[in-house]
């Protein structure tokens, strides 16, 4: 009797395994978005090891790993799991069993943490490197990971996409000007073209399909994109004012590296007993300006500093106020802090308000001592009959956009052959707009 329980106790666990993704999917709503879910997380950062301006996408076997670090500003130890999901190219939990994408663990508690040193706000630092010894990928594909707090009950506090690769066909891009003659000056249109001589694709209308990335960002991406036009071991995606992208500016910089040698667009840096307070000189809009070139992290965000040693455990964290000059509001809108730094999200603490008296919208955001990225954006709000739609954000009323801005761009291949279960990530490239 003993045997047969548990037998049986084996088997519904196979089945609860095979059929997980399935379940999790139909049970609630699959947290398929990069999000920060609790407040106490912070300066996220998820890049290829060793590249830190870099998108966390590896190839399948190679040498190269993805690396996950963010802060707990709470200051103390709490006992924190990770989990990863094999995801189709939408993004949706795929049909394979976690056994047939993972060699190993899909689910481990993180260990590699360390306290910060001489800091006014204490907090603690967490590092994840994927694969490691106890989770190794078998299958290319869309993975999600996910952190969760297991302190008292399971909470999950930190969601990220990565990408496995395996590299069986090559891509050869180009950025143009946009098609469309309303866009000509202001976006860039990308065409490429997938070559496939080693590797036998039946069917490439029906079975491969693209993402294109802008600056390593997923909340504008372009999914789901089809082959335009096949020859014998080519595919072409050469659409007209589909693959078409805002070229945008080169965006602001702040550079909090130190509290003791101040960067030029610093206005004060002050030190109390809760921490460091750090004003800004005012911006103003830029829509109207001409578009000047400079180098710029593309929007991303590098944590170091310079006053201390020790860059991830000794960088201070500071309550930095914005200020973006504006004589009169915007009407029907609202403005909001947005970049790496606000982790590509309209969330209400990064909500500037106008304050009449300085004729200037003001904001704030708690940011680790490094080099910034960032810009201001408009939401629209939401009207009467279209509160179901969620707005998108805007970087270009303020910002402007100018088809010269030099922009990352990142294209995924993925293959779905007929009677598979899973897409295949079967090429990857990342280039610049001035290639």
């Amino acid at each position: 009797m003993k045997n047969m329980i548990k037998k049986t106790h084996f088997l519904s666990f196979l089945l609860l395994l095979f059929f997980q993704p399935a379940l999790l999917s139909a049970q609630e709503a699959f947290p398929s978005e990069n999000f920060i879910y609790m407040d106490y997380i912070r300066s996220v950062k998820f890049y290829t090891e060793g590249l830190f301006l870099s998108n966390p996408i590896i190839e399948l076997g190679g040498a190269g790993r993805v690396t996950l670090s963010f802060d707990d500003i709470d200051g103390d130890t709490k006992d924190y799991f990770y989990k990863v999901v094999h995801c189709d190219r939408d993004w949706k939990p795929s049909q394979l069993a976690e056994l047939e994408y993972v060699e190993g663990y899909t689910e481990e508690r993180l260990q590699n943490f360390e306290f910060s040193f001489k800091t006014l706000w204490p907090y603690t630092h967490y590092e994840l490197t994927l694969p490691s010894r106890d989770t190794r990928f078998t299958k290319s594909g869309n993975y999600m990971l996910f952190i969760y707090d297991d302190t008292y009950e399971r909470q999950l506090v930190l969601a990220r996409r990565f990408v496995v690769v395996e590299p069986k066909v090559s891509i050869a891009p180009r950025v143009l000007r946009a098609s469309q003659v309303s866009k000509f000056r202001t976006h860039q249109e990308i065409d490429f073209v997938v070559n496939h001589e080693q590797f036998k694709i039946q069917n490439p209308m029906s079975e491969v399909r693209a993402t294109v990335l802008q600056n390593g960002r997923w909340d504008n991406a372009l999914t789901d994109i089809p082959p335009k036009f096949i020859r014998s071991n080519s595919i072409l995606f050469d659409h007209q004012d589909r693959v078409v992208f805002p070229g945008g500016k080169e965006f602001r910089f702040l550079d909090l590296r130190s509290f003791r040698l101040v960067s030029y667009n610093v206005y004060s840096v002050e030190r109390t007993d809760d921490g460091f307070v750090v004003q800004l000189k005012y911006d103003e809009p830029r829509s109207g300006q001409s578009y000047t070139t400079f180098n710029d992290l593309d929007g991303n965000f590098v944590i170091e500093t310079t006053d201390q040693p020790n860059n991830q455990l000794s960088a201070e964290y500071a309550n930095v106020i914005f200020y973006l000059k504006k004589p009169q509001p915007f009407y029907g809108e609202e403005v909001y802090l947005f970049g790496g730094l606000t982790d590509w999200t309209i969330l209400p603490e990064y909500r500037m308000e106008y304050d009449e008296k300085l004729g200037a919208y003001v904001g704030q955001a708690l940011l680790k001592q490094g080099y910034y990225d960032y810009g201001y954006a408009t939401l629209p709000l939401p009207a009467n009959d279209k509160k179901d739609k969620k707005p998108q954000p805007d970087l270009t009323e303020i910002e402007g956009t100018w088809h010269e801005t030099e922009n990352q761009y990142t294209i995924l291949i993925y293959y779905r052959p007929f009677g598979s279960r899973y897409d295949q990530v079967i090429g990857s490239v990342s280039f610049t707009s001035n290639l």
